[in-house]
């Protein structure tokens, strides 16, 4: 299986649909993987209604899936709500959506503001194996990994927006923290952990990047740089993968 981290920059509008599409066509991975709200830019405030999608309207997605399978971030709107949604695009149909559950709301984040929150998450059958899906802000919680870890997914996706923070001399604080929690959670649910964060500005807001995969023994695969819009297609070893589950004693 080979996977494209596509480690973009969203625009506030929605061109964002017209780039993805161009990097997907280029593109010769078997999964291809977009950040949190790659569709619509983070800080969409008063905007999210208007520029949010339906599904009806990304079917040019779904027929570019009929080539790669897709995980993207969007702004979604189902029955008179609107949600910060991860998607699942195979074989020209929507094979899953999950909405963010756990929406921030402190700080520089307002997202509880303008967004309905999820409410549960589930794995699905994907040509790869049994998936997840995440949002940012969903993996920061104890029980959301407990849960994770009761599915047991072969792959979880984390798709995630997180602006830059806390420098220092050793680095990017909030890098340091992710790489903790994503390594964690490959550890307790015997899973790959393919994580695609953003880059780019928005309304002062510096996004930092650092996409990467980390295998089931907790070990980081793959990494992109910081602050770079990148697109990178890189293997991953579902043989190698079995032998980590059956040695962690998970069936």
């Amino acid at each position: 299986m080979n996977v494209a981290l596509a480690q973009s920059s969203p625009r506030l509008n929605r061109t964002n649909l017209t780039t993805a599409l161009e990097t997907i066509n280029s593109s010769s991975a078997d999964v291809i993987v977009f950040p949190e709200l790659a569709l619509n830019g983070y800080l969409l405030q008063d905007k999210v209604f208007e520029d949010a999608y339906t599904c009806d309207e990304l079917k040019e997605l779904q027929e570019a899936s009929q080539q790669c399978d897709i995980v993207i971030g969007a702004a979604m709107k189902e029955e008179g709500r609107t949600y910060n949604s991860a998607l699942y695009f195979s074989q020209g149909k929507v094979l899953h959506i999950h909405h963010k559950m756990h929406l921030p709301n402190y700080g520089m984040f307002e997202e509880a503001r303008y967004f309905f929150k999820g409410e549960s998450i589930n794995c699905f059958d994907t040509a790869y194996g049994k998936a997840a899906m995440l949002v940012c802000e969903d993996l920061w919680r104890a029980s959301v990994i407990a849960t994770l870890a009761s599915l047991k997914p072969d792959i979880i996706y984390v798709l995630a927006a997180s602006p830059s923070r806390d420098f220092s001399d050793a680095g990017i604080g909030i890098e340091s923290q992710w790489h903790a929690l994503l390594t964690s959670t490959a550890l307790l649910c015997s899973s790959y952990v393919i994580f695609v964060n953003r880059v780019g500005f928005e309304d002062g807001l510096g996004f930092w990047g650092g996409s990467r995969v980390i295998t089931a023994q907790g070990i980081c695969e793959h990494q992109l740089s910081n602050f770079e819009e990148q697109t990178v297609t890189l293997p991953l070893n579902h043989s190698l993968h079995k032998v980590q589950k059956w040695m962690a004693k998970i069936d």
